[in-house]
């Protein structure tokens, strides 16, 4: 059967309208988050509230259009957040991958720069350290949600998963432009580190695995080397570091996400991403098999003709053969009754003379 190819623009358009809807809400619930938190919160817990109060506006309200426009039964799985077997270890994987990608980068700060380190080693210090990472789960979180949630699945029905990839990814560099600091290079990571989060969500139709791999990158590089995320500096309270490396490997002020080595890294990360999820995509990309034609029950059908062929049985008896007797002739010559004539010629005999075995004349 040849699909109507009205009926499929029909679907593209109508795909491409939800993303413009899913625009519209990640839009509403910016501004609705940053006014609620300045008003419940000051200090640092506010950009803590704002990505709280984000992250839940987001998740409901992608949510109500998946219900309302495409009559999703459980619109929060189908997001993404899928609470399948494995999970965790799909979010363990994306953490090690953006922790390594992590190491990588700052290893050339200190080989060709240096890196100076400053401790806080207070108790006090530990505590905001918690609370700064509970800060990067969030935000990261809102991300995801946004780039690889409910508006990248719409975009993939209106254009292809490829092209929803790269739009997503542009999308992604290009709201980093206006940030304080930002450069050609940070740009252009930031489109290669959205392409690599989109590829991550197409391996295994889920978000826990980018969700982790921004998680792992962001937090590791600020909260474990202390380095500047996005022109900020002030994120981890135990560790700072001062990186004097050259603007290509370390982004000067504006951290690693603005280096052309970070670009780099997160285009060689998809080859590694790629390898590690090799199994994951087998497992939740593989083509599932529909029976057609009729269904039959080859067990039971095996089983009969199993039987069929050790069965004793006792061999069938013989039919009965009926024998009748047959119907007398009766002989003119031998009675004189029908042949008056012979009766006549012939002399009286005795009995063993009618039987033809012996005749005795008289003379």
């Amino acid at each position: 059967m040849i699909a109507d190819p009205r009926t499929s623009q029909f679907q593209r358009a109508r795909a491409f309208s939800r993303m413009l809807l899913a625009v519209v809400v990640f839009l509403i619930a910016r501004v609705i988050a940053e006014r609620g938190a300045q008003g419940l919160a000051t200090g640092r817990w506010e950009p803590i509230l704002e990505q709280a109060m984000l992250a839940f506006l987001l998740l409901l309200g992608f949510s109500f259009l998946g219900l309302t426009q495409d009559r999703q039964p459980h619109p929060i799985a189908e997001q993404g957040f899928l609470r399948r077997p494995g999970w965790q270890g799909e979010a363990a994987r994306g953490l090690a991958l953006g922790w390594a990608m992590a190491l990588v980068a700052f290893l050339p700060l200190v080989l060709t720069g240096g890196v100076v380190i400053r401790l806080n080693l207070a108790a006090s210090a530990f505590g905001w350290l918690l609370v700064d990472a509970f800060f990067f789960a969030l935000s990261t979180l809102a991300v995801t949600i946004v780039f690889q949630g409910y508006p990248f699945q719409c975009a993939m029905r209106a254009f292809g998963e490829s092209s929803a990839a790269l739009l997503l990814a542009i999308l992604y560099g290009l709201m980093q432009i206006n940030s304080p600091g930002a450069s050609r290079a940070s740009t252009a990571f930031c489109f290669a580190f959205g392409l690599l989060l989109g590829i991550a969500y197409l391996r295994t139709r889920a978000l826990w695995l980018p969700w982790g791999l921004h998680f792992g990158w962001i937090a590791a590089q600020a909260l474990l080397f202390g380095l500047p995320v996005n022109g900020a500096t002030s994120y981890s309270p135990v560790i700072q570091s001062d990186a004097y490396a050259p603007v290509f490997w370390g982004g000067a002020d504006y951290g690693l996400n603005g280096s052309w080595f970070a670009v780099i890294l997160a285009l060689a990360a998809i080859v590694a991403l790629l390898r590690v999820t090799r199994d994951l995509s087998f497992l939740h990309n593989a083509p599932v098999l529909v029976p057609g034609g009729i269904p039959v029950d080859l067990d039971a059908a095996s089983r009969r003709q199993h039987e069929a062929a050790t069965r004793d049985e006792a061999p069938a008896a013989p039919p009965l053969v009926q024998i009748l007797a047959a119907s007398p002739t009766v002989n003119p010559a031998a009675n004189p009754a029908l042949n008056p004539q012979a009766a006549q010629a012939t002399p009286e005999s005795s009995p063993a003379d009618a039987s033809g075995s012996h005749v005795n004349y008289q003379q």
